[in-house]
């Protein structure tokens, strides 16, 4: 029998069958691997499949083979068990910031990781309709041209919007280009930014992903890296609150016991914890004081309280008595 132009790809072939069909549960026989590489044009005899088998092997594919009646081959260990396949899908899902229509796109390409079993396990867990979901698609060319300038060493140019309540997009500045240095993208609460260098303020500032149009390099070299290079990334998303500006101050807080958790999450296990009588703790740690952080300390009602500095403490009374004032006496 003639070999066909497609034998060299016999093992190709083979690997993808065995990758995309086979699992402890559902192993290939040999006649169901000879079959498949028939449909593509391929010819096999039993011996050479075995061959073929043990190449794979050799190359480093954990193939494992069950013998008996209903035996046949399967791959055992993979680059991505279920478990972490469902992290990664939980985590597209649950993002903000990627489309609906991309979050399907990326969520398939996942469950081709894992093959048609595995895969239709993850598509039976997968919840993204009506979620909360960015209106811009062209986030992902946003992202790729900031990764870009900072391989590249260059500024970037774009403009920024927000929405009306007409659900339409206003440019600030009246639609002027913003050029800044970009350094860094961090994704917190949900959201994806880009840290970048202001050289008209001489400042490092984060913009919203989502809400940048008409991205483009430009030829000029990044500014603002020694500013860079002095901050502390870990540190800098923990006290910067839903990433909105502000000073930075040493604040110390006064919590209830049971919240020790929750402030651990927010400022990490380092965080020096200092008993305050049978029921509360108090930490000193260092915040940009925004809005943003006033409200989140305001969300614990009366079970956390600003101690210092003064002039937060009375930042935090001026909020609860804007509060005070929409709702009434």
């Amino acid at each position: 029998m003639a070999k066909s132009s497609k034998q060299k790809l016999k093992l190709l072939y083979l690997l993808r069958f065995l990758m995309q069909y086979s699992d402890e549960e559902h192993p290939l026989s040999t006649a169901q691997l000879i079959a498949e590489l028939a449909e593509n044009g391929i010819s096999a005899e039993r011996k050479s499949i075995y061959a073929d088998i043990e190449e794979l092997r050799l190359f480093g594919i954990d193939i494992i083979q069950v013998k008996g009646k209903n035996g046949g081959y399967y791959i055992g260990e993979r680059d991505f068990e279920l478990p972490e396949l469902k992290l990664l899908v939980d985590s597209v899902q649950s993002s903000k910031f990627i489309t609906q229509e991309k979050t399907y796109k990326l969520i398939k390409k996942i469950e081709n990781l894992a093959g048609v079993y595995d895969g239709q396990l993850l598509q039976r867990q997968v919840y993204v309709k009506n979620r909360v979901k960015s209106m811009n698609e062209s986030i992902y060319y946003a992202v790729d041209a900031v990764s870009d300038a900072i391989n590249q060493n260059k500024k970037i140019r774009y403009r920024y919007f927000e929405y009306t309540v007409d659900k339409e997009r206003r440019f600030r500045r009246d639609g002027a280009f913003y050029e800044v240095s970009p350094f860094a993208l961090v994704w917190d609460d949900e959201n994806y930014y880009m840290l970048a260098w202001d050289s008209d303020s001489e400042k490092l500032k984060h913009y919203r992903v989502d809400k940048m149009s008409d991205v483009s390099l430009t030829e000029a070299k990044r500014e603002g890296t020694e500013a860079f290079e002095n901050v502390d990334m870990s540190a800098y998303t923990k006290t910067v609150f839903g990433m909105f500006g502000g000073e930075a101050q040493r604040v110390k807080i006064r919590f209830a016991n049971h919240l020790v958790g929750v402030v651990l999450d927010r400022f990490g296990r380092d965080t020096i914890i200092i008993k305050d009588g049978e029921g509360h703790f108090t930490v000193s740690v260092n915040v940009v004081v925004s809005h943003q952080f006033l409200a989140w300390v305001f969300g614990f009602g009366a079970e956390a309280e600003i101690i210092s500095p003064e002039d937060v403490r009375n930042k935090m009374k001026a909020q609860v008595d804007a509060v005070r004032e929409i709702y009434g006496e």
